[in-house]
């Protein structure tokens, strides 16, 4: 059985394994021991109500309960750019005009905006390829926002979530080359390792606060804006499918779209209800699959079923139950994993 649980100091070796298998570009998850040692104590912190705003974050990971093998990673940061600023791009227009000489020109660029200072945010979502398979990657991304769902004071009104840019297996990235190299003078690879472990004020010590213009970068560059790694694109399609939409921000790196929406707004939070839980020995499995999570938000835990439901109970098993740490006569949040299902089967 796959479950979601939150991330405990004893998961820092099965998290370094996960972070050698990333790749370039996927910045939240370094291969650093020191830096992701930090990350946990942060979580922790926050879980247990000693951290301080700008530093809380939640990391959830998914566990394979029959073998106890930590396979995929996913967070939730509370309020970023509160401590060291929040840079992306935002893809504007700039107008040149000249009535006199019957010229009119709109111009796409780049502006250098910390526009998303204060959002929460969704980031270092990363299954094991081993297990790209079956609903895992839906689970490990869906839960953070039933989490959401039943802590939502915890979180701010507004969300985002970067999505990873183009960039090849030897970490070449168009938009880095036709931009960035020309300001930080080092590779890709090299800004992205370190914007991972944190050392990000060179950012703002070398990037330039004009607008640039696209057109000044290559057409391989400019064919790059806002789209994903194809690694990324599933991770796209879910986000997408529960309300978020790129509104015009993209990665300084390499380019990547940044997704957003209110809170309030996605699907899950939107849309969940509770159940109270009836625990059964046989259960007959139906079309609706749900995503179920405990109310419990210090032992939070998560999972999917195909469970017959009522108005007012969910039918588990005593494994599910177990798994999700509630008792029968106990409640649980659920919504419908796929949007497109209906909201629960009556039983």
């Amino acid at each position: 059985m796959m479950v979601i649980r939150p991330v405990t100091r004893d998961d820092k070796q099965a998290l370094l394994k996960l972070a050698t298998k990333t790749g370039v570009g996927f910045t939240s998850l370094p291969n650093n021991e020191a830096r992701l040692t930090d990350r946990i104590e942060r979580m922790m912190a926050t879980w247990e109500g000693d951290a301080p705003l700008h530093d809380q974050g939640y990391l959830f990971v998914l566990e394979e309960t029959e073998t106890g093998e930590v396979v995929g990673i996913s967070g939730v940061e509370v309020a970023i750019g509160l401590t060291e600023a929040w840079y992306d791009f935002r893809v504007g227009t700039l107008v040149h005009a000249s009535k006199e000489l019957n010229v009119y020109t709109q111009m796409p660029t780049l502006f250098l905006s910390n526009d998303h200072t204060g959002y929460s945010e969704l980031c270092t979502l990363f299954l094991d390829p081993d297990y790209r398979q079956g609903k895992n990657g839906h689970l490990l991304s869906k839960s953070r926002m039933l989490f959401m769902a039943t802590f939502q004071d915890k979180f701010a009104d507004k969300l985002i979530a970067e999505m990873r840019g183009v960039s090849d297996e030897n970490g070449h990235s168009p938009f880095w080359e036709s931009l960035g190299r020309h300001f930080f003078a080092i590779d890709f690879s090299e800004a992205d390792y370190l914007t991972g472990i944190g050392q990000k004020a060179f950012i703002a010590e070398l990037m330039p606060k004009h607008p640039l213009y696209v057109d000044f970068l290559t057409e391989e560059a400019k064919a790059v804006i806002a789209e994903v790694h194809e690694n990324t694109l599933p991770a796209r399609k879910i986000l997408e499918g529960e309300g978020m939409r790129y509104e015009g921000y993209i990665d300084i790196f390499d380019a990547g779209p940044t997704l957003e929406a209110y809170t309030r707004d996605l699907r899950i939070v939107r849309d969940f209800e509770t159940r109270k839980v009836v625990i059964a020995e046989h259960i007959e499995d139906t079309e609706t699959t749900l995503l179920i999570g405990n109310e419990s938000y210090q032992n939070y835990r998560a999972l999917i079923g195909n469970q017959p439901c009522t108005e007012t109970d969910i039918v588990l098993s005593a494994a599910q139950a177990k798994a999700l740490r509630v008792s029968d006569g106990g409640h649980v949040r659920i919504a419908p994993l796929f949007a497109k299902e209906k909201r629960h089967d009556l039983a």
